[in-house]
């Protein structure tokens, strides 16, 4: 199981089933898949709670506001060539919160927005222009009988 993925309730009182019954934290890792630490935690909350459920909110703070995120939509509409870079650049001058590129880009997905990174295109040579030129006109009144042949 990945580490990021979360224990859906059920795995987790089968867990402190087998955690009841007896069963090592060793054979359990190795059944469900799971790290140690997994495990081991589990069994400390239901031991000092009783219960095996998350609290709200736990996990990192967003770095944004939900006003914050939909600033930083809005420029990037009206901004349409603008990479996450600029966008994170233009959001700290005008908010002075100090986001990356990266939150920039998750912001902009979660309303929808995508590729917000520089096209990059290798420039061609003034030879290889010259032979995809040749090559075209060689190729341009092709009918689709000679297109089958050649795929």
């Amino acid at each position: 199981m990945s580490n990021h993925q979360r224990l859906d309730d059920g795995m987790r009182w089968r867990i402190v089933g087998r955690l009841e019954e007896g069963q090592s934290q060793v054979q359990i890792c190795r059944e469900f898949n799971l790290t140690p630490t997994v495990v081991c935690n589990l069994w400390k909350q239901i031991q000092d709670t009783g219960s095996i459920e998350r609290k709200p909110g736990e996990g990192r703070p967003r770095a944004t506001t939900a006003t914050e995120d939909r600033y930083l939509s809005i420029i990037a509409r009206h901004y349409r060539g603008a990479t996450a870079s600029q966008l994170s650049r233009d959001f700290y001058a005008a908010t002075a919160t100090r986001v990356s590129r990266v939150t920039v880009s998750k912001r902009l997905h979660e309303t929808g927005l995508f590729a917000r990174r520089p096209a990059v295109s290798v420039p061609l040579t003034s030879t290889n222009r010259k032979v995809r030129l040749v090559w075209c006109r060689e190729h341009r009144d092709w009918s689709m009988d000679q297109w089958e042949t050649v795929l």
